[in-house]
């Protein structure tokens, strides 16, 4: 990916993060004037949820919304108003991903930009290989499965979106990586014998990256810490910015912020970590199981 490839991207990615950020800050200085949603709501015109949803980086910020609540706010400082007003317009930059806007559910967007802005990915899959360290093959074989019926090209355009979410992890400001794949998902077989070869000699390489730790919970383990299932926590370089755990689900996902929540998910996969194998070891198993597929 070239060097203005990469800057787009960041910008893109930021933007979600700015959305975020602006509406906690539009959310602390509601709550200290003791003014409730519905007020705020009706000072811009909108309803209580729209301000739910701006206050949760859900959606674009007009600037004469914000101005409107600034004042409400009673933050009549111009130099506090004029950065809060240039971080609405930031937050406004339209991700690379809105191209793909056809295939994409509108909750997955924000998390495309959260994965691009994130300086620490840490992830634990049980029922395939994550998205980010999926073969083009693999992927596709992924895709059709859970879409029987779709047309080609829609398949096509899936897999594509999901090889441009990987090139973060190579890009100039490629956040760190830590996965954790349950052996169930090495196991279960996604196309034909030559795509999970494929899949599983590509995991051997990626793992080899500097920015990258892969590593597997073996069945010979038994229970371990993953009881809940899938999930993902991303940390960001903004230092206002809490970390963030996102739960998929089948028509929507959940993003957790609150610290007593992720704090939750973190003791997990810290366990997690800890009783798997090393990186070494694991590169093991995968060439293990490369032997008997």
């Amino acid at each position: 990916m070239g060097r203005v490839g990469d800057v787009t991207a960041v910008e893109s990615s930021g933007s979600v993060v700015r959305r975020i950020l602006l509406g906690s800050q539009l959310r602390r200085l509601r709550e200290s004037r003791g003014i409730t949603r519905e007020a705020a709501g009706y000072s811009i015109r909108a309803s209580e949820s729209k301000i739910s949803r701006m206050e949760l980086g859900r959606v674009s910020f007009k600037a004469r919304d914000v101005e409107d609540l600034l004042t409400l706010y009673g933050v009549t400082d111009e130099a506090e108003r004029d950065a809060l007003l240039g971080l609405a317009r930031e937050a406004n930059v339209a991700g690379w991903w809105h191209s793909y806007g056809d295939v994409l559910p509108g909750w997955f967007q924000t998390y495309i930009g959260l994965e691009g802005a994130a300086s620490l990915i840490r992830i634990y899959e049980v029922q395939f290989v994550h998205g980010l360290l999926q073969t083009e093959g693999y992927a596709h074989a992924v895709v059709s499965r859970g879409m029987p019926g779709a047309p080609r090209a829609e398949i096509d355009r899936r897999v594509a979106l999901r090889l441009e979410r990987q090139k973060v992890l190579v890009s100039e400001r490629a956040p760190r990586f830590h996965a954790v794949l349950d052996e169930a998902a090495l196991r279960r077989p996604y196309g034909d014998r030559s795509v999970m070869q494929g899949q599983l000699r590509h995991l051997i390489e990626i793992s080899e990256q500097p920015n990258i730790t892969l590593q597997v919970m073996p069945f010979s383990f038994g229970g371990h810490a993953g009881e809940s299932g899938a999930f993902t926590m991303l940390s960001f370089p903004e230092s206002d910015l809490s970390d963030i755990v996102y739960l998929e689900q089948l028509t929507s996902a959940l993003y957790l912020d609150k610290r007593e929540e992720v704090a939750l998910y973190e003791r997990v996969m810290d366990r997690l970590q800890s009783d798997s194998p090393g990186p070494g070891e694991s590169r093991d198993l995968l060439r293990g199981l490369l032997q008997l597929t």
